[in-house]
């Protein structure tokens, strides 16, 4: 009996029908000499710490980092997750032959090998069904080609590392913050969702501190043409006037004109990452949403394996290209009659075997069924890709004239079309293009001529960076953080992108999902819980899209063989050791730190500190009173060792509707943000070299509301009231530090369950709290004034 395993129902329905297997059975499809059944994605996962010590189900600093010796299996505990793996591992053990029909990939390979180890058949040969569509035909030659499982060992390998390194990453940092910096709340580090979010973080930043400072640009209008200064644009005012008067009176003289042909050729194919953007700018689609669609697609066989990182088409692919454009007729006759599809103009550009790894680019399979409006959409789209390529390029004629006017120098191109090509596929594209703005059709200039122009200034302003759309975050993740258009450049940043094309929508969608962006219209922002986050991280590498990048290359070469799985890892745990280890500096309670001016001693005065060299004319002081809250010796002394706390400082305001918490440091700006509020409500702190100055912008909105107040129970660090409002549940005392939020680990808090912790010290046992996206259930504990879970 032969047992083949598909990553979903749906396709392994479709390999039933192909092998003749057409008797159902309970969790699989029988015939023929057949078995086919499925996972629902993945069945198996890496253990929790819990499983390797008991002890590990308590979270505490002492116990991190934690790195198992040997990672282990567990299947996931949902209930039709572990009866279908039940009856996929009864399967395997009987089965006289193996076959892996998961997702061609990365990911499915770790699917079928995670479930192959956790039914004890690793031992037991496998062969690999490699499909890059789903139609009849791919799957008959999948079948008639399947290679043994060991050729893909490698892809596991590497698969296996990106498991394993993310869980290292995860698991320490997640903890390593939460207990850190948590005031009852779960701060979630990923190895890649956390430089994506700081690249949003960091954008808005640059936003918020944008000033935008006037400049001026000089321009001449000669026989009705406008032509612009060829130097740079001037940053004073006088500047730009002096340049004007210079040539204002004067004739103004043609020095140059050049004309030339240009073309412009067909875009590339589609791979996932680049379809995305197209259809975010198109239809504000998500990259989720997209990927849903054309698995879809997929599924009903119109267009091959959508999860792609290449554009292009390998070279034994030729001979089924003008089948599938024949059958597109039906539906794309008139741009295809412009075709002759049996020379079709295979350029480098569409066929290139060394840019196709795993799969493809995505194209249409030739199949047409009815479809909903946006799934015509996005298959209208495909196609229309698909045929642009094979047309000719547009060809333009383009005109450079280049004049002075006493000795001030301007220029001016003009475009004219002559030969549409391909953009007649795209006639709302070519309208807003660059160079149909700039399409300017000159009247015939003659060397040398001159004549009379009426030079003038326009003023402008400095812009700032624009947020990022879905569109434009995929191009960041791609490129690992550098927006490049160029296409070899951008094949050339591909193997060090965030994440791969088949896991950026998952991870934006994650980010959406903790709260810590949101959606605004097209753009995504980010919320002050994701702002709070970024901020609370100080080591750069885990927020460096540049360094996650370089892991993902590494992930590459496991992939290829050039380097080892043990060598990966290897990186991977003395990262996490060093990042721990630098976790463990002391403060030396005899010193109360260095001047951070002139790097002498401080001394404490009666008011407050200041440096040993006052009298040589050194001014740095320091009060240690923020917002009315003294700071203890011990943060003094972190503050002017470490030049930062520990741990933030809660600062509460009687008429404010939230808590403020503040990362100091000994020089520069600080930020806080008021992490319990679902808006973003960013408050800038600012620092001056002789003292702290805390000034929040106050929202008069939120301070002038009344609330109602509740006693929920009485407070177990001050025996004062604690009462409920919108942001959670916190002392009546403001300068009291007790806080429950209103969701801790995904799961709303009721106040009856904060009354019972607060009488009790602990609660029964709650359903329905959310480790990433799998559901457990625990106790919410008191200890020390701190809510913990068990």
């Amino acid at each position: 009996m032969k047992v083949v395993l598909a990553e979903k129902p749906s396709v392994a329905r479709d390999l039933a029908q192909h092998l003749g297997a057409r008797t159902k059975r309970n969790g699989y499809l029988e015939g023929n000499g057949y078995c086919v059944t499925w996972a629902f994605g993945h069945l198996v996962t890496l253990k929790e710490p819990k499983d390797y010590d008991a002890n590990l189900r308590r979270w505490s600093l002492t116990t991190l980092p934690f790195i198992p010796k040997q990672f282990g299996l567990n299947v996931i505990a949902k209930s039709h997750t572990q009866k279908q793996f039940q009856i996929v591992c009864q399967l395997f053990r009987n089965a006289q032959e193996l076959i892996c029909a998961t997702d061609a990939g990365r990911e499915g390979e770790l699917i079928f090998r995670y479930i192959q180890t956790m039914s004890g058949c690793s031992a037991k040969p496998f062969f690999r069904l490699w499909l890059s569509s789903l139609t009849d035909q791919a799957i008959a030659t999948g079948f008639k080609q399947l290679r043994r499982g060991s050729d893909f060992n490698n892809l596991y390998m590497a698969a296996r590392c990106r498991s394993q390194a993310d869980w290292i990453v995860g698991i320490n940092a997640t903890r390593y913050y939460t207990l850190s910096y948590g005031q009852g709340i779960l701060w979630s580090i990923g190895r890649v969702q956390t430089p994506v979010l700081a690249m949003i973080v960091k954008r808005e930043e640059e936003i918020e501190n944008f000033v935008s400072r006037p400049f001026w640009e000089l321009y001449t209008k000669y026989r009705d043409i406008s032509l612009k200064f060829s130097g740079k644009r001037f940053e004073k005012y006088e500047d730009a006037q002096q340049m004007l008067k210079k040539c204002r009176g004067e004739d103004f003289y043609v020095k140059k004109i050049e004309k030339k042909k240009e073309k412009e050729n067909p875009p590339f194919l589609y791979d996932l990452t680049s379809f995305q953007r197209e259809m975010n700018k198109q239809k504000s689609l998500s990259a989720d949403n997209t990927l849903k669609i054309l698995q879809v697609l997929y599924e009903k066989k119109l267009i091959t394996y959508p999860r792609t990182d290449s554009r292009y088409l390998s070279s034994d692919m030729k001979s089924s290209i003008p089948n599938i454009l024949h059958k597109l007729s039906q539906i794309a006759g008139q741009k295809l009659s412009r075709l002759n599809l049996q020379q079709l103009p295979f350029s480098k550009r569409i066929i290139n075997n060394a840019k196709v790894s795993d799969h493809h680019a995505i194209i249409p399979t030739g199949k047409i069924v009815h479809l909903s409006d946006i799934e015509a959409f996005v298959f209208d789209e495909i196609v229309n890709r698909f045929i642009a390529v094979f047309y000719p390029a547009c060809v333009k004629d383009a005109t450079y004239i280049e004049g002075v006017s006493n000795q001030v120098p301007f220029k001016v191109k003009g475009i004219t079309i002559v030969e549409p090509g391909w953009t007649v596929l795209y006639p709302k594209k070519q309208s807003k293009s660059k160079d149909k703005k700039e399409e300017v059709v000159l009247p015939e200039f003659q060397l040398h001529e001159k004549g009379p122009h009426q030079p003038y200034t326009e003023e402008k302003k400095t812009q700032p960076p624009k947020s990022y759309t879905e569109n434009t975050l995929l191009a960041a993740m791609e490129n690992a953080g550098k927006i490049v258009e160029d296409q070899q450049f951008k094949d050339a940043l591909k193997e060090r992108g965030l994440g791969t094309a088949a896991t950026r929508a998952s991870i934006i969608e994650t980010l959406l999902q903790r709260n810590y962006v949101v959606r605004e219209k097209k753009l995504i922002r980010a919320t002050n819980n994701g702002r709070y986050l970024v901020s609370i991280i100080d080591n750069n590498s885990l927020k460096s899209a540049e360094f996650t990048g370089e892991w993902e290359y590494q992930l590459k070469e496991v992939e290829r063989g050039n380097l080892s799985s043990e060598a990966f890892m290897g990186k991977i745990t003395a990262f996490i050791t060093q990042l721990f280890q630098t976790r463990n500096l002391k403060v030396n309670s005899f010193v109360w730190g260095n001047c951070p001016l002139c790097n002498s001693s401080i001394i404490r005065g009666k008011k407050g500190y200041g440096c040993s060299k006052w009298k040589e004319g050194c001014k740095f002081v320091f009060w240690p009173q923020v917002q009315g809250q003294l700071l203890t010796c011990q943060q003094v002394r972190e503050l002017l060792q470490l030049g930062k706390l520990t741990k933030l400082l809660p600062i509460q305001k009687e008429r404010s509707a939230g808590r403020y918490f503040v990362q100091l440091t000994t020089l520069g700006q600080t930020k806080a943000w008021l992490i319990t509020d679902k808006k973003s409500n960013h408050k800038t702190f600012s620092k001056t070299k002789s003292k702290t100055n805390f000034s929040p912008k106050t929202n008069k909105s939120s301070s002038n509301q009344k609330q109602k107040v509740k006693s929920i129970g009485s407070c177990p660090l001050c025996k004062n009231v604690v009462i409920k409002n919108k942001n959670g549940y916190q002392c009546s005392q403001t300068s009291c530090r007790f806080f429950v939020p209103l969701q801790i680990a995904g799961k709303k808090i009721q106040s009856r369950t904060v009354s019972t912790l607060l009488k009790n010290g602990n609660t029964s046992i709650l359903k329905g709290f959310k480790n990433n996206r799998d559901e457990f259930s625990g106790r919410l504990y008191l200890e020390n004034g701190r809510v913990v879970i068990k």
